[in-house]
């Protein structure tokens, strides 16, 4: 991919197996199909730093590094708390991203690609256990959890608040006596993030904006000048707002169902002229490397996860990601990267 090559995520339905870890996919919704089936992130790590709560899978993508052994498989996970208090403007400590890579040659997958039609080992998988490390994990958010259920000790959890929801939910009236078939009341939606190169679409002359002629005959005075700063500046502020919007309307016209922007080296679609960080905001990896912008998650994805309220809800401009220039090296670990939230201003919508 070159570095203005842009990559479009649409949301599409897929069979259940396909959206498994040895499928590799790139989805949104459901649980987390983890990629290195050792080390998940810890409960600790998944919760959010606002309300401390467990935070939910959100989507994750598949974007191998080409030519780079030790990532020939490489995902990307992304996590968001579910309480809208925490959604304060422009605030990136309800969101949080995961990296985890593996070389072609490792202990979880096949060296081959994977299959095209439905393993019979994934038949009956119920996704409560990681297969290769036995690692238990939540039923409902599919998180690691070796909490389990004191009456049936079948059932595992990554904390109490997960068990407390569950036992409310359907475990109340099934424990003891069958499997539970319910659905986790916490997961979003599942889809399978599919994926298309953008068509560039080159602009007219006729957006750009006319100058505008100053006469002498107008030049106020000293004293009308400063009496009109404050005004003059908050004006110039709502066009340069508003001009920036305007480009990200325009830029996403074309495929307005777009839910994810990927363009590793690239350069994000910002909704808004304000809240937009210098490279002295996007803090190094762990490594001591830059971060680099890797793909943005856009609005438009919030119309799919059933989460608009009369009340409060959770929301986003736009969540751009930024991970390790160099791709670091974890060791089957799950490195922490970096989401930077961008809000619409309060006087735009979609």
């Amino acid at each position: 991919m070159s570095l203005t090559e842009v990559v479009l995520g649409f949301l599409d339905d897929a069979e259940p197996w396909r959206l498994r870890s040895p499928q590799f996919p790139s989805k949104v919704g459901g649980k987390p199909a983890w990629l290195c089936q050792r080390g998940p992130p810890s409960l600790s790590r998944l919760e959010c730093e606002t309300c401390r709560l467990p935070m939910a899978f959100l989507l994750q993508v598949y974007a191998p590094i080409p030519g780079q052994d030790r990532s020939f498989h490489r995902t990307l996970f992304v996590f968001c708390c579910k309480s809208p208090e925490c959604y304060t403007r422009n605030d990136s400590r309800c969101v949080k991203v995961f990296r985890s890579q593996l070389p072609r040659k490792n202990d979880f997958y096949s060296y081959e690609p994977p299959q095209e039609t439905e393993p019979l080992s994934d038949l009956d998988q119920d996704q409560t256990t990681l297969p290769v490390s036995g690692v238990k994990l939540c039923w409902v958010c599919g998180c690691p959890g070796n909490k389990a259920c004191s009456r049936c000790h079948s059932v595992t959890y990554c904390g109490k608040h997960h068990q407390t929801l569950h036992w409310k939910h359907s475990h109340k009236k099934t424990c003891g006596s069958s499997k539970d078939t319910a659905a986790s009341p916490f997961l979003f939606v599942e889809f399978e993030l599919l994926t298309e190169t953008e068509e560039e679409v080159e602009s007219g002359k006729g957006d750009d904006e006319a100058a505008v002629a100053h006469t002498d005959a107008d030049c106020p005075t000293l004293a009308e000048m400063l009496a009109e700063t404050d005004l003059e500046e908050m004006a110039m502020h709502e066009t340069e707002d508003n001009k920036v919007f305007q480009r990200f309307k325009k830029k996403i016209a074309p495929e307005p169902q777009q839910v994810l922007r990927y363009s590793r080296g690239g350069s994000p679609l910002w909704v808004s002229s304000q809240h937009i960080p210098s490279d002295a905001d996007i803090p190094v990896c762990t490594c001591g490397a830059k971060r680099i912008f890797e793909f943005q998650v856009m609005p438009q994805l919030l119309n799919s996860l059933h989460v608009d309220s009369t009340e409060a809800s959770i929301d986003w401009g736009t969540l751009a990601v930024y991970t390790c220039s160099v791709n670091c090296n974890h060791e089957e670990q799950y490195c922490l990267e970096y989401i930077w939230k961008q809000d619409f201003s309060t006087e735009q919508q979609m």
